[in-house]
């Protein structure tokens, strides 16, 4: 079992930054490739952004490319979502993810935190 965590989520301003944080216990992270989805109010839950185990590889959700890195740091058990040039469409609430598998984890993801709230006003 892997327990996540998220957290970093408010209230900006359209073109301002945020960065999210993802805190992982439980079986040793370092091992699970590590993703963001998000769900916007009425929509259903879509994938932003993935890393792989070993942080080489990202794949990233086309709108937000340039504007959104993950990263990891596994000696804090940490994933992180650092978001710039917010917009108002990226209003959701995000949630945390993880799975062994680097293809799994970008579609049904074994395990999920509870989310946390990003507001984007223009």
């Amino acid at each position: 079992q892997v327990q996540l965590v998220e957290s970093g989520g408010g209230l900006v301003q359209a073109g301002d930054s945020l960065r999210l944080s993802c805190a992982a216990s439980g079986r040793t992270s370092s091992n699970y490739a590590m993703a963001w989805f998000r769900q916007a109010p009425g929509k259903e839950r879509e994938f932003v952004a993935a890393i792989t185990s070993s942080g080489v590889n990202t794949y990233y959700l086309e709108s937000v490319k340039g504007r959104f890195t993950i990263s990891r740091d596994d000696r804090l058990s940490t994933v992180y979502l650092q978001m710039n040039s917010l917009k108002p469409e990226d209003t959701a609430v995000y949630y945390c993810a993880a799975d062994g598998s680097r293809y799994n984890v970008q579609y049904t993801p074994a395990y999920w935190g509870q989310g946390t709230q990003v507001t984007v006003s223009s």
